[in-house]
């Protein structure tokens, strides 16, 4: 196979990434089935043919099923809105096509086993973009944790701070919309980090959590386009019905503790997506802003060198990095979702699932659920009550 044939639904932040990683995969990994961009879709007529053309798509249409019914696709890209993802990926799927979608994978965890079953029930091939799995420093965490250099984990810390919100004129978004978005921070930001702690140190046992609501009205968006909007402080309100922030403990099965904290309302944090995590022989620290570091602490160094060191993964000993550029040249955001899109080639070439999937996407939603219900029953939850209604 050499090529792979792309309709993608949704041209406005994740559009751009997306479309951004299926151009240059091709020049860096020359090896993988190359993406070949046929068709973009969304509501605005004008937009999305300016999206294509800007792209580097062949096609624009304003119409999911009509590209979802398309011959010349493959792969079925949903980067549009969480209350659109069920609906798009079940049709995908019963038309045989392949899937990405972005995450939290559904609305709700009822929604997302139903486009699971789906894509099982047709044979395709589905992954859930989970983009920072795919950071090289990551990669390399995932390595030491692995090959058992850290030890036994004790504890894993995650944040994923963002200000964006702090203006209460900011207006009122669809990200904001609860029917639209599913949750605020905790399904957009929180989901990252549930993954990224499934991915390094495993699954979730229970959790406990807490959220908040800072502001709750906003004006009415006039314009809108990835996390940028405008409206008038003049114009009507409307009520903001997700969480501003969200925070959780988790008790993890091999016996680790866990904290989460998301929040659009951390003034002076752009993207602040970190985690720490301690074993018995050693730690790793992770922030996204500083993306290509890695920070590593082995208890068995010599007493007086002991300490924190950078570890600059850019060399092509770490994942990926062979493809890009010389030691030393970093790499940024677009490129997670490069490597995502090879994963998504290379399975689709070898004939198996990638990493992640909506089994992945799943386990997310079960831990996102699970929060919201300890939030609103105000006590622990075990992840098992959720997975025992499935098998009931």
């Amino acid at each position: 196979m050499k090529e792979v044939r792309i309709g993608m639904i949704g041209y406005k932040f994740m559009g751009k990434a997306h479309s951004h990683a299926y151009r240059d995969l091709p020049m860096f990994f020359p090896d993988a089935p190359a993406p070949v961009m046929n068709a973009i879709c969304g509501r605005d007529e004008a937009g999305v043919r300016e999206a294509a053309k800007r792209y580097g798509w062949a096609h624009a249409v304003t119409d999911w099923r009509e590209l979802v019914a398309r011959p010349d696709i493959d792969v079925v890209d949903i980067n549009a809105p969480s209350d659109a993802h069920k609906e798009i990926a079940v049709a995908a799927a019963k038309a045989g096509k392949h899937l990405l979608c972005e995450k939290p994978l559904a609305l709700s965890l009822a929604d997302a086993r139903e486009m699971l079953a789906a894509a099982e029930a047709a044979g395709v091939k589905h992954m859930a973009g989970f983009n920072y799995r795919f950071a090289p420093a990551v990669r390399l965490a995932k390595k030491l944790i692995d090959e058992g250099r850290i030890g036994r984990i004790h504890h894993f810390r995650a944040v994923f701070l963002q200000d964006w919100l702090v203006d209460p004129g900011f207006p009122l978004v669809w990200r904001l919309k609860k029917e639209v978005a599913g949750s605020g921070s905790h399904g957009d930001l929180n989901a990252h980090l549930i993954d990224l702690a499934r991915y390094l140190v495993g699954e979730i046992d229970e959790v406990a959590g807490m959220n908040e609501t800072f502001v709750r009205r906003r004006p009415i968006a006039e314009s809108m386009s990835g996390l940028h909007a405008q409206g008038s402080a003049d114009g009507p309100a409307g009520e903001v019905t997700v969480d501003d922030a969200t925070l959780f403990l988790a008790r993890f099965a091999g016996g680790a503790l866990g904290s989460f904290e998301a929040t659009r309302f951390a003034a002076g944090h752009r993207c602040t997506n970190g985690f720490e995590i301690n074993g018995s022989a050693g730690s790793v620290r992770f922030d996204f802003e500083r993306m290509n570091e890695l920070e590593v602490y082995f208890a068995g160094d010599a007493a007086d060198v002991q300490g924190f060191r950078r570890v600059l993964a850019t060399d092509p000993a770490h994942a990926y990095m062979e493809a890009w550029w010389p030691p030393g040249h970093t790499i940024g955001f677009e490129h997670t979702f490069v490597h995502e899109a090879l994963e998504l080639m290379e399975a689709i070439r070898d004939d198996r699932q990638p990493e992640p999937n909506f089994r992945d996407g799943i386990r997310c939603q079960e831990v996102l659920e699970a929060v919201d219900i300890s939030i609103a029953e105000r006590r622990w939850v075990a992840i098992s009550e959720l997975m025992e209604d499935a098998r009931a």
